[in-house]
């Protein structure tokens, strides 16, 4: 069975726009870790530098088997940043 490489209008779905809007909930937030990281494509981020929000919604359109909704509490807990004891 083949599987397409990427979600076809992905983008334009309301799922991808709550995920969106959760992510950029988690940018906003004080609470996570969502620096922004390098990118080779210096064409689409000519600062070399991808956000954090645009980073995660690449993935997972580029990942159309995945469940978003474990995608995303996964991610919550790997950039939480948990305060020393």
């Amino acid at each position: 069975m083949h599987t397409p490489s990427t979600r076809t209008g992905f983008f334009d779905t309301q799922e991808a726009k709550d995920i969106r809007q959760r992510f950029q909930g988690m940018a906003d937030s004080s609470s996570y870790n969502t620096e922004s990281s390098y990118s080779a494509n210096g064409i689409l981020h000519p600062d070399n530098l991808i956000s954090f929000v645009d980073r995660h919604m690449n993935y997972l359109n580029s990942h159309p088997m995945l469940d978003a909704e474990m995608y995303l509490k996964n991610v919550r807990l790997m950039t939480l940043i948990r305060s020393p004891k």
